[in-house]
């Protein structure tokens, strides 16, 4: 009579994968008992139905042959035996991390309920006693031979699944990047001395943000996924520069107050520009509710006198806060068509008279304590290279 077939069906890529007794013939067995007349019975049975089988007549042989390769698929193993018992060598097995996952079937001639109970409770796989049924043990071990190609099966499914989700997760994390990238920099066409200003602030708001991650006012917000998200956002603070006329964003001298009027208008620009694809979506993404608070209060001030709203202190959002200090530090050790670059001696002066003015005071003192890595990001993205 043919055996049962086991039918698993692959929900990725649909696939049907059916296991029967041909599957497991020739799979290698390790049977363990401390009286070799049971290893001969047990194993020319298993033999003659096509097993390979290895035997062991004593706990710490069993364990050492379970860890060699080829590893058996599958442990047949009495209980009652001398210096290690059966319950203390499946203990082991399953403590190795080499070993754990191999199945394991006790042989006992304890029989009553109780015993059956503390064999599964360690543990094992199933429970036979003795004295053994032939057709009882092979359809015992045809079953979980087939129950372990099973579990591989799907473990390598789900392996598969997990590198297709991981491939797939980076892959639209690099699309999601390289338009960032491609709308920032169709703002920098505009004003183009900003060279690699969304580069160098990009990696200004990652430092800084970092170096806060610990601080009691940040360590609520700052974790890993938000920082992450703030350093996605970044490069589309300036995305509103899209809409201001030439002539005053690339205006070689001072702009008149009412020019001035109209460049301040970018902040609002690009946080409304935000919105706006935020309503074209069906759910919240979390990179463009940052960019949208960034792009709006990155020019506001600690002290209330910045714009376009005039918040002031802790209403500012934090991923504007640690805008404004990144974006100010750009500007001033940057040439513009209107001034030179200053050096970083003159910049982190004027940053640190700023504190508790047109900075966060604690943003301000992390600034300057790591002053020397904001250079080196300054230099490693000059727009000279």
């Amino acid at each position: 009579m043919n055996a049962p077939s086991v039918n698993y069906l692959s929900r990725v890529g649909m696939s049907e994968v059916t296991l029967t007794a041909d599957a497991v013939r020739g799979a290698l067995l390790l049977i363990v008992d401390d009286v070799p007349a049971n290893l001969g019975v047990l194993g020319d049975l298993l033999h003659d139905a096509g097993y390979q089988v290895k035997a062991a007549t004593s706990g710490r042989t069993a364990l050492r042959y379970a860890a060699q390769q080829p590893q058996p698929a599958l442990v047949l193993l009495d209980v009652m035996m001398p210096e290690m018992d059966g319950y203390q060598v499946l203990a082991a097995l399953r403590q190795d991390p080499v070993t754990r996952d191999i199945p394991v079937v006790f042989l006992t001639a304890l029989d009553n309920a109780r015993d059956e109970e503390r064999g599964f409770q360690h543990g094992a796989a199933d429970y036979i006693t003795k004295p053994i049924k032939p057709d009882v043990v092979l359809a015992r071990v045809r079953s979980q031979l087939l129950a372990g190609l099973a579990r591989s099966w799907l473990r390598d499914q789900n392996t598969a699944l997990e590198a297709e989700v991981t491939r797939r997760m980076e892959e639209n994390e690099l699309i999601q990047t390289v338009s960032i990238r491609a709308l920032a920099h169709l703002a920098e066409t505009r004003d183009p001395e900003t060279g690699n200003h969304i580069l160098r602030t990009q990696g200004y708001v990652h430092l800084l943000a970092t170096q806060l991650r610990d601080h009691p006012r940040f360590a609520a917000t700052l974790d890993d996924s938000y920082i992450k998200m703030l350093a996605h956002s970044a490069p589309l603070h300036d995305i509103g520069k899209v809409g201001i006329p030439d002539s005053i964003l690339q205006k070689p001298g001072k702009l008149t107050p009412d020019e001035w009027e109209i460049m301040k208008t970018h902040s609002r620009l690009g946080s409304e520009a935000i919105e706006q694809a935020e309503r074209d979506i069906d759910k919240p993404v979390e990179f463009l509710a940052l960019a949208k608070e960034i792009a709006r209060w990155h020019h506001e001030r600690w002290d209330g006198t910045g714009y376009p709203d005039g918040l002031a202190a802790d209403a500012i959002p934090i991923s504007a806060r640690l805008m404004t200090l990144a974006d100010v530090f750009d500007a001033l050790i940057s040439r513009r068509v209107y001034k030179e670059a200053m050096g970083f001696d003159e910049v982190r002066g004027i940053i640190a008279a700023e504190r508790g003015r047109q900075f966060d005071p604690d943003m301000t003192d992390a600034f300057l304590s790591s002053f020397e890595e904001f250079t080196a990001i300054a230099a490693r993205h000059s727009d000279g290279r």
